[in-house]
């Protein structure tokens, strides 16, 4: 149900759940488990999440969902789960890049909002349908990405949000055709591998936490991030490579 490829440290993890990429639990177990790895990897410096054909992901599995009568704290169970396979990517020590190849609707569109750089085909939308299915979700995430109308809007109607709309509001880096997605991808990805794994990891540590924290406590995290990366041999070896104009070489360390 889930690709992985690993090359140039670049990983690739791709929903391969046909037709529409739905999410039993056991894609979200390969989620969780697929991310935490690539957190410890030395081999991976940045991922790119995507889906197979053109739909990124439809969202819970709604053939596979918990009946009335299941047994007392399956859906908890179920939802809890739903819940760490979106903040395993998030708080994945590696940035992740959502390359959204087609709709990524209710828990798809979760998966999309956790990556850190979102990018989508034209034939992309993002939608919140779950007021037509019975069931609510995806409120935090969306408050993240769009502003309280629309918000309340996509919760209220389930309407789809296109590529070119989430362009025009500053949500998505590009639309762009089905067929260049992936190598828009990759080029943002290599260029993020090329900087110091180091400092990316820090970066994305800042992000994670000071969203959280006061102006002066968040910027006081910043600062601290700084003082350690600034010690590391990767940081003396950026400003040795700025000096004598050359390319740096990293060692992560």
């Amino acid at each position: 149900m889930l690709r992985l490829e690993v090359a140039d440290y670049i990983a690739v993890v791709t929903l391969d759940n046909p037709p529409v990429n739905a999410q039993p639990p056991e894609l979200m177990a390969e989620l969780i488990a697929t991310f935490d790895a690539l957190s410890d990897r030395d081999d991976v410096r940045v991922a790119i999440l995507t889906g197979t054909g053109k739909m990124f992901s439809a969202g819970a599995d709604l053939k596979n969902r918990p009946s009335a009568d299941a047994p007392a704290g399956t859906m908890w169970q179920r939802m809890r789960m739903a819940r760490e396979a979106m903040y395993s990517i998030m708080e994945c020590r590696k940035p992740v890049i959502a390359a959204i190849n087609g709709p990524a609707i209710g828990a798809g569109f979760g998966l999309a909002a956790v990556c850190d750089i979102l990018v989508a085909s034209q034939n992309a939308y993002l939608s919140l349908p779950e007021i037509d299915v019975g069931l609510m979700g995806g409120v935090r995430h969306a408050m993240r990405l769009f502003s309280h109308s629309l918000v309340n809007r996509m919760v209220l109607t389930g309407c789809r949000v296109t590529a070119d709309e989430l362009y025009r509001r500053g949500v998505i880096e590009a639309a762009l055709p089905l067929e260049e997605l992936m190598d828009y991808c990759m080029d943002l990805a290599r260029i993020i591998a090329a900087k110091s794994p180091i400092a990316i990891g820090m970066a994305k540590d800042a992000m994670m936490t000071v969203g959280n924290l006061s102006i002066r406590d968040g910027y006081r995290y910043e600062q601290s991030n700084t003082v350690r990366l600034s010690k590391t041999e990767d940081a003396v070896e950026a400003r040795t490579a700025v000096l004598e104009k050359r390319a740096p070489v990293f060692k992560g360390r």
